[in-house]
């Protein structure tokens, strides 16, 4: 009796592994081959300020798809640093600044949200999920400084980075979302040099 007991444990422990390993080797595979990319940036300004725009691809994968579709609101922090630089290891930092954009989806309205207080503009509401993500991964018309703080001549880095906040969720949605530990990302650093 002991030893058929003994081996339901080992075999409950051997299935649960193999489940454990089916739901996880894909989603390490499909991260390392999908990794987000930021793209298209452009620099402009103003009368006034400097201004930058880009995109954020491969941001959306099928496991933020899935938790996004299930009600889980999803926030990107996008980081912008701006440095004088001068050719030596002491650049020095004139901006820094940390936006944040988040998605929210209401399966009873079937309605997605996507507030950009960034923008200063009240939340953005579509039916289209496409249109949604579009809104969380456009960056434009971002302030970064204004211009009577650059030097005519001198030179700078621009600094962008991306990266999926973590979420935090009940104890109790754990076990139902146990996926979301697997669907956070964080960009390189892209660094455009520019002499203004």
């Amino acid at each position: 009796m002991m030893q058929t007991s003994f081996y339901k444990t080992i075999l409950t422990l051997v299935v649960s592994v193999c489940i454990v390993l089916y739901l996880l080797v894909p989603s390490l595979a499909s991260s390392s081959e999908e990794s987000p990319v930021i793209e298209n940036i452009k620099l402009a300004n103003t009368r006034d300020d400097l201004l930058t725009y880009f995109d954020v691809k491969k941001a959306f994968t099928e496991k933020i798809n899935q938790a996004v579709l299930n009600g889980i609101p999803t926030t990107f922090s996008f980081y912008i640093t701006l440095h004088k630089t001068n050719g030596s290891w002491f650049d020095k930092k004139i901006s820094d600044i940390q936006i944040k954009s988040t998605l929210r989806y209401n399966p009873l309205k079937k309605e997605f949200s996507v507030l950009r207080a960034w923008k200063n503009e009240n939340a953005v509401v579509t039916q289209s999920f496409e249109e949604a993500k579009a809104l969380m991964t456009e960056i434009d018309n971002l302030k970064i400084i204004a211009l009577n703080r650059l030097v005519k001549g001198d030179k700078y880095q621009l600094g962008i980075k991306a990266k999926l906040d973590k979420v935090t969720l009940p104890l109790s949605l754990h076990y139902v979302f146990f996926f979301v530990s697997f669907w956070d990302f964080e960009t390189n650093w892209y660094l455009i040099n520019f002499t203004y």
